[in-house]
Order: C-alpha cells, then structure tokens, then sequence
C-alpha cells in the first residue's frame, strides 16, 4: 500500500466568506470523526464579482495558509473560487507527488445529475461570477452531454442572507423574480441546483415559488459523500487525517462579525480566531 510522508493533520476547508459553513455541516454530519479546520476570507468577500486573476490569488493564498496550519487535504467549498482558481491552482500550483490535494465542490454536484434528473434538463441559481464561468455547463457536459442546462444570476440572495434578512419581504422579492426567471429560460426543468453555497439557507422561501413536482438540490450532502467515497479510494492520504472529531474556525475579518452569521449557518455558537494570510 502506497505511504505518504506527511504529518497527520485536519481537512481543511475553505470559502471566501460563509457559504461554506453549510457544506462544513454536512461533511462533519457525515464524517465526524475527523479534524477540521474552517478559513473564511471573509474581509476580502465576496469572490463573485472579482475577476479570474485575483480570485485565483486570494484562493491561492488560503489554501497556501491551510497547508502551513497543517491540512493535508483542502476542500473549496465555494462554488465562485472552485470555478474561478480550483483548476488552475490544481495545474500550477499543487505539487502531486507531495501528496496534498485541493478538492472543490462543482464536479462532486454536477456528478450527482444524472441520477437526480428525469427529463435531462438542469437549472442553476447561482452568482453571477459561478454562472458567468460556465463551470456548470462546462462539469454536466463532460459527464452527461445530453443534459440541457440553464443558468440564473441571483447577485442580491448572498447580501440578503449575511445581513440576516432570510425571512424579509425583500429576500422573498428577489427570491421570486430569480425563480421566475430561471423557468422562463425552461421550462422543461424538472431539477434545480442550488450553486451558492449560501442559498441553502433560504430553502424554504425558493421552494415556495419552485413548482412541487421540480427537485431542488443543495450540495452539502453531495459533496460530503463525494468526499467520503475520494477517503475510501484514497487510504494513503485518508491516513493523513488526524481523528479527534474537533473544528478550529478562522476568518481573515473580525470575529464578532464572523460569529454573528456563522450563528445563521451553523444554527449554534462556534468560537473563532482572526488570521492573518
């Protein structure tokens, strides 16, 4: 069996703000044995609206500083960062024979399609920098190229969210149009990917304008058995883990701020650091 010369240490998992919280849940619900350490950018979100080159450095950047902080194993669990900097950082950057890996959360959630769709047409909500990378087209056409997939920019959903505003009259507005919009583009849709990682968080409100007999689909539980299946196919680095069923949380911004809307994900106070990149 092949060895790894690496120090044992926790998976890390990155996102340039919140959103990734909601798929930290879901992974530590399924593998809670394991160690984790959680890196929010959070004075540098949101990712969306940058362009490819610095969201790749800033990406960059924290996977650099989750490797120094002893992860061997680095989740993006951003949609924007996964579609912007994932590749490049996994081509340029990442050195395989070492044996760390850099994961993101697209291609685990776009894998999962082909069992979830009927009438092979997709629809996405998304941010505007997700969609605008076409890196959901790009993943469910190399996997099922006969799915048809249509797209929708939800820009105003994350500021709703992390300002608290999740039962509003506004969030409930902007809510409404995307979903309208999204099935004015097709409306042969029989499934909808929710590719924010923040969107979860208002299941409630776009299933009320989402049509019963449509499937809505988060990630969180994708990606975590995604992430359990890569374990079992991947001993050597699984090894690497350390096991003592403990998250450390890290944010790039105050911790007063970070606390307050991790609350919103996390559904419970978690204590925190600031980090300096």
């Amino acid at each position: 069996m092949e060895q790894l010369n690496l120090s044992p240490g926790p998976i890390g998992i990155f996102d340039s703000g919140f959103g990734g919280l909601s798929i930290l849940k879901q992974i530590r619900l399924l593998m809670p044995e394991y160690d984790y350490l959680y890196l929010g950018d959070n004075a540098r979100t949101p990712y969306g609206s940058r362009s490819f080159q610095v969201v790749y450095e800033y990406t960059l950047q924290c996977v650099q500083k989750l490797f120094q902080m002893g992860s061997n194993l680095v989740i993006i669990a951003c949609n924007t960062a996964s579609a912007k900097a994932l590749r490049t950082i996994q081509q340029k950057n990442l050195d395989v024979s070492s044996g760390r890996r850099v994961l993101g959360i697209i291609r685990p959630t776009a894998e999962c399609v082909g069992t979830l769709t009927k009438n092979k047409h997709i629809g996405i909500l998304a941010t505007p920098g997700t969609v605008i990378s076409d890196s959901y087209t790009i993943e469910i056409g190399k996997l099922f190229p006969d799915v048809v997939v249509s797209q929708q920019e939800c820009p105003m959903l994350v500021p709703l969210v992390e300002s608290g505003e999740i039962s509003s009259s506004g969030t409930d507005f902007f809510v409404r149009k995307y979903v309208q919009s999204l099935l004015e583009k097709d409306n042969l849709i029989d499934t909808i990917i929710l590719g924010c990682t923040h969107y979860p968080i208002l299941y409630d409100t776009i299933r009320r304008y989402v049509p019963q007999n449509i499937r809505i689909v988060t990630q969180g539980e994708y990606v975590a058995q995604s992430l359990n299946n890569y374990l079992l196919r991947h001993s050597a680095l699984e090894k690497c883990i350390t096991r003592g069923g403990s998250c450390s949380y890290y944010t790039t911004e105050s911790v007063e701020n970070f606390l307050r809307v991790a609350r919103i994900f996390m559904e419970q106070d978690v204590k925190a650091q600031t980090i300096s990149l």
